[in-house]
């Protein structure tokens, strides 16, 4: 079986699937106790994708006119040879675009975003992004399965075989 390539017009807009919103700056009258903010986290993402994840402050800037991200920086842990990596970073306003590549399977990285502000605000969030093999690759004649006929795998999602 051959893949065959065809090469598409480009038209790019961040996608809302994978967009993270800034939170706990929400302002509450004097006396009401908040329950903390839970923790963020981006959807799964398969080892062989590169896909734009997107973080969005504006909550945070709220009330200040004119104020959008300046910088962006990131950082991925853990960071061995194989793990997540950083292909690209963008800034769209008050959102910082992360383009993430590779991982580990069974893996869950902390994508930690690191943003400066026009007027100066800084702000930092880690973000959780678990890694999980979503390909499917057909299991080999030989690989152990369960009762049900699913190859049972290793934890970098390897069917384990027989021989």
């Amino acid at each position: 079986m051959s893949a065959t390539t065809t090469p598409a017009s480009r038209i790019w807009q961040a996608a809302s699937a994978r967009l993270i919103e800034i939170e706990g700056f929400i302002p509450t009258p004097r006396g009401i106790a908040l329950l903390p903010p839970r923790p963020l986290a981006w959807p799964e993402k398969d080892p062989g994708d590169t896909l734009d994840y997107t973080f969005d402050v504006a909550p945070a800037l709220a009330g200040s006119p004119g104020d959008a991200i300046a910088t962006v920086s990131a950082t991925v842990s853990p960071d061995n040879p194989g793990d997540v990596t950083i292909a690209s970073t963008a800034i769209d306003g008050t959102r910082a675009v992360l383009w993430l590549a590779g991982g580990q399977p069974g893996t869950i990285y902390t994508v930690t975003v690191s943003i400066t502000t026009l007027a100066g605000r800084n702000l930092a969030r880690s973000i959780a992004l678990p890694v999980v093999s979503l390909a499917s690759v057909p299991a080999p004649a030989s690989a152990i399965t369960t009762p049900g006929g699913a190859p049972i795998t290793s934890p970098f999602g390897q069917p384990i075989t027989a021989n």
